[in-house]
């Protein structure tokens, strides 16, 4: 299953590099040399941070026969 969600990307420039992460997830930061690499980068970074969350989540619902799983949606504000 896929889906489609939306993240605030940050990057901030500094001497050298630009350095980038997601407001809504910590964790998920990274740098690049440019802002393109910056972005190539960050968006590898939160794919991997999911998919890491959600490996460690499945886990422990497996091991926990009373965990319940289920879809939630929310709206952000602006």
């Amino acid at each position: 299953m896929t889906t489609k969600n939306q993240f605030t990307a940050i990057y901030k420039k500094t001497k050298d590099w630009f350095i980038a992460w997601i407001e809504e997830i910590p964790g998920v930061n990274t740098q690049g040399k440019t802002l393109k690499e910056a972005r190539e980068n960050l968006q590898e970074a939160l794919l991997m941070v999911l998919e890491s969350n959600r490996a460690s989540s499945r886990t422990q619902v497996r091991k926990n026969q009373k965990a319940r799983k289920e879809l939630m949606e929310v709206t952000l504000p602006a």
